[in-house]
């Protein structure tokens, strides 16, 4: 069984940044997608930024580009959410998410995630 343990999340005001790692408990060499998602209170949870360690190309809703990074430099690392220039809307629960390649799309590349982190909080004030 895969855990996966993120750390990072905090509080901090509008146009600032936090860092979130995301560390498996064993190396996960079958899964070869890792994601960041989070989900706010009464909102549905949603796919922030995917990480494919094929060929580590990464993919981003449209909410946060320009903003955050999401990066591995290999497999063994923790996965890291570099997120600048917060805004309230940032605020959430933030989940790390691993699994695998289902297929490439036009737009990038889509994974089925398998297993899940107990998230951290980010919350952004104004």
């Amino acid at each position: 069984q895969v855990q996966l343990v993120e750390s990072g999340g905090g509080s901090v005001q509008a146009g600032g940044s936090l860092r979130l790692s995301c560390a498996a408990s064993r190396y996960i060499s079958s899964y070869n997608c890792m994601g960041w998602f989070r989900q706010a209170p009464g909102k549905e949870r949603e796919g922030v930024a995917t990480i494919y360690r094929g060929d580590f190309r990464t993919h981003y809703a449209d909410s946060v580009k320009g903003r955050f990074t999401i990066s591995q430099d290999n497999a063994n690392d923790p996965v890291y959410l570099q997120m600048n220039s917060l805004k309230p809307e940032d605020t959430a629960m933030y989940y790390c998410a691993a699994g695998v390649l289902v297929e490439f799309t036009v737009t990038g590349f889509r994974c089925e995630f398998n297993y899940w982190g107990q998230g951290t909080q980010v919350t952004v004030s104004s």
